[in-house]
């Protein structure tokens, strides 16, 4: 694959921009600077240095972000700024045209923080999305009350949002505080964290996404950080989510 191909593909600009990154000596491969836009390299596993950054080459782009609260999950943000600006350019441009860049897989309300997956495989994305698969979601709610053994029954039980006459239920839901619980979902409604503690007379004040599948936010990821994701974290999504009470 050609030089100036891999970093359009990359998200680096058009051709033309590609071309003239390698042509004025801003590229780099395996240390080594490369001038020649139309040089062949294996793009799999290729690593890059565009303006002295290092780049991995990506088929295909799986990322994870700690979304911090005040952020919204668009590309045209009504109110706040979107979570897109807390990407690099180039994993926002991927690909070039209309759909260029990756998307956020489902959405978090602005003040949810948490796990959010972005890519630009649509496969993954309608897959990760789709409420036929039954992708657990793990939420971490602060309540306005007191909860009780109740409240979680009926969460467990199921409860009719006014949307929807077919009762909608946890998962899993265990409290671990208290103002505070752990909820399993398999579906996305709107605001549907939100609604169903409303349905059993309580009010999120916090609410944050820890675990999709068995993969697990990271400590270590600091909100508004973002990284690549890994064979395992992709194998992690994939899998189920021990019950919380186990």
């Amino acid at each position: 694959m050609q030089l100036q191909d891999i970093l359009f593909s990359q998200g680096f600009g058009t051709r033309r921009v590609c071309a003239g990154l390698v042509q004025q000596g801003f590229v780099a491969v395996a240390g080594s600077v490369c001038e020649d836009a139309g040089a062949l390299f294996e793009a799999e596993g290729l690593a890059f240095q565009v303006q002295g950054e290092p780049w991995l080459y990506h088929a295909k782009a799986y990322l994870m972000l700690h979304k911090p609260a005040g952020y919204e999950c668009s590309q045209k943000p009504s109110t706040y700024p979107s979570i897109y600006t807390l990407l690099p350019a180039p994993v926002r441009q991927r690909g070039g045209g209309a759909a260029a860049g990756v998307q956020a897989v489902g959405r978090l309300d602005q003040d949810t923080t948490g796990l959010l997956l972005l890519s630009d495989d649509g496969k993954f994305i309608h897959r990760m999305s789709s409420p036929r698969h039954h992708v657990p979601k793990v939420y971490e709610v602060t309540a306005k009350h007191p909860v009780d053994a109740a409240q979680v029954q009926k969460l467990l039980a199921g409860v009719v949002l006014d949307d929807d006459p077919k009762p909608v239920r946890a998962a899993d839901c265990v409290q671990t505080g208290e103002l505070t619980l752990s909820l399993v979902l398999t579906e996305g409604k709107y605001h549907q964290v939100k609604r169903m503690i409303a349905a059993v007379g309580n009010r999120v004040e916090g609410l944050h996404r820890s675990r999709i599948g068995s993969l697990l936010l990271p400590p270590e990821l600091a909100p508004g950080q973002w990284r690549w994701l890994t064979a395992q974290d992709l194998n992690s999504i994939a899998a189920p989510t021990a019950t919380l009470s186990n």
